[in-house]
Protein backbone atom coordinates (compact mmCIF):
# COMPACT_ATOMS: atom_id res chain seq x y z
CA UNK A 1 0.00 0.00 0.00
CA UNK A 2 2.90 2.68 0.88
CA UNK A 3 3.64 1.89 -3.08
CA UNK A 4 0.53 3.83 -4.06
CA UNK A 5 1.57 6.94 -1.93
CA UNK A 6 4.52 7.01 -4.72
CA UNK A 7 2.72 5.67 -7.99
CA UNK A 8 -0.73 8.02 -7.77
CA UNK A 9 1.13 11.35 -7.82
CA UNK A 10 3.26 10.52 -10.35
CA UNK A 11 0.83 9.24 -12.83
CA UNK A 12 -1.10 12.95 -11.87
CA UNK A 13 1.51 14.54 -12.31
CA UNK A 14 2.57 12.49 -15.74
CA UNK A 15 -1.64 12.64 -16.89
CA UNK A 16 -1.06 16.76 -16.22
CA UNK A 17 2.75 16.78 -18.31
CA UNK A 18 1.38 15.04 -21.42
CA UNK A 19 -2.13 17.23 -21.67
CA UNK A 20 -0.05 20.16 -21.52
CA UNK A 21 2.17 19.32 -24.62
CA UNK A 22 -1.51 18.09 -26.09
CA UNK A 23 -3.04 21.53 -25.01
CA UNK A 24 0.54 23.37 -26.78
CA UNK A 25 0.69 21.56 -29.67
CA UNK A 26 -2.90 22.40 -30.27
CA UNK A 27 -2.88 26.03 -29.22
CA UNK A 28 0.21 26.36 -31.88
CA UNK A 29 -1.43 24.73 -34.93
CA UNK A 30 0.00 21.46 -35.33
CA UNK A 31 -3.33 20.35 -36.46
CA UNK A 32 -5.04 23.10 -38.49
CA UNK A 33 -3.82 21.25 -41.70
CA UNK A 34 -4.03 17.44 -41.31
CA UNK A 35 -4.87 17.13 -45.25
CA UNK A 36 -2.54 19.29 -46.91
CA UNK A 37 0.91 17.73 -46.63
CA UNK A 38 -0.62 14.27 -47.81
CA UNK A 39 -1.42 16.14 -51.27
CA UNK A 40 0.98 18.61 -51.12
CA UNK A 41 3.60 15.19 -51.56
CA UNK A 42 1.18 13.50 -54.12
CA UNK A 43 1.23 16.98 -56.01
CA UNK A 44 3.10 16.39 -59.74
CA UNK A 45 5.86 19.14 -60.11
CA UNK A 46 6.08 20.28 -64.17
CA UNK A 47 8.33 23.10 -63.35
CA UNK A 48 10.97 20.89 -64.55
CA UNK A 49 13.40 22.17 -62.25
CA UNK A 50 16.45 20.25 -60.96
CA UNK A 51 16.24 21.38 -57.50
CA UNK A 52 12.71 21.01 -57.01
CA UNK A 53 12.96 17.31 -56.89
CA UNK A 54 16.73 16.35 -55.21
CA UNK A 55 17.41 14.77 -58.37
CA UNK A 56 17.71 15.68 -62.17
CA UNK A 57 14.85 16.63 -64.28
CA UNK A 58 13.70 13.55 -66.81
CA UNK A 59 11.94 14.69 -69.75
CA UNK A 60 8.09 13.59 -69.82
CA UNK A 61 7.59 10.93 -71.89
CA UNK A 62 10.76 9.11 -69.45
CA UNK A 63 9.75 6.50 -66.94
CA UNK A 64 10.86 5.56 -63.90
CA UNK A 65 10.90 1.75 -63.55
CA UNK A 66 12.48 0.25 -59.86
CA UNK A 67 13.60 -3.05 -58.64
CA UNK A 68 14.61 -4.46 -56.00
CA UNK A 69 18.29 -3.45 -55.88
CA UNK A 70 18.69 -0.99 -59.03
CA UNK A 71 16.49 1.81 -61.00
CA UNK A 72 16.47 2.32 -64.34
CA UNK A 73 15.43 4.72 -66.52
CA UNK A 74 13.27 4.19 -69.71
CA UNK A 75 12.73 6.54 -72.97
CA UNK A 76 10.80 5.84 -75.51
CA UNK A 77 13.21 7.66 -77.61
CA UNK A 78 10.97 10.53 -78.30
CA UNK A 79 12.35 13.60 -77.48
CA UNK A 80 15.71 13.36 -79.80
Amino acid sequence: MDILVLLIPLSVALVLLIGAGFWWSVASGQFDDLEGPAHRILADDDGGSADAGGGAALPKNTKMQTGALTSVNISDGADR
